[in-house]
């Protein structure tokens, strides 16, 4: 759910934000960093490992925010991958300090299922760049061996009307 959750935002926050937006990107940044702030001064009032999961809980969404924005900004496979593994560990960090209010069997289950919801996000994530990656190549390889039969066509022309078919198979092809 964790996983869904953390996709599906950053999905949003992809087109909520234009990719290479320097300016929003640091705006995103800033709010974190004052969110996060306030949150851990809320902190300071509660006692114990209520207090440890409160701050958690403010690293995370920091975490989450400033992720979020670094992803609209660069906008590639790697950064939306870098991104949920950097919140799995955030999620992670919350859901042990969640943990700590357990003891025994319980305690070590519960640490067990955070530490699978972190691995699993992280491999989802894996999966999801190799596999868009590997759209990526695939595509501009199929893109390639149209432009060269295209081109190939031109071949059988002379003159201008091959110099036409070779800047309309270039434009065509993005060549």
């Amino acid at each position: 759910r964790a996983l869904a959750v953390c996709i599906g935002t950053l999905a949003l926050a992809g087109a909520s934000q234009a990719a290479g937006d320097k300016g929003a990107y640091e705006s995103a940044k800033a709010s974190a960093k004052s969110t996060y702030e306030a949150a851990k001064t809320k902190c300071d009032a509660l006692k114990d490992n209520a207090k440890d999961i409160c701050v958690a809980e403010a690293k995370a969404a920091r975490t989450r925010t400033e992720e979020q924005a670094e992803v609209a900004y660069k906008d590639t496979p790697k950064a939306r991958e870098h991104a949920i593994n950097e919140i799995a560990e955030a999620d992670y960090k919350v859901a042990r300090e969640r943990c700590d209010d357990k003891t025994g069997n319980d305690k070590d289950v519960c640490v067990k299922v955070a530490k699978a919801a972190m691995t699993k996000a992280k491999a989802n994530a894996k999966a999801t760049r190799v596999s868009t990656d590997a759209k990526m190549d695939a595509s501009k390889d199929k893109r390639e061996a149209d432009y060269k039969v295209a081109a190939e066509k031109c071949n059988a022309m002379t003159g201008d009307a091959k110099s036409a078919c070779v800047k309309d198979a270039k434009a065509k092809y993005g060549m």
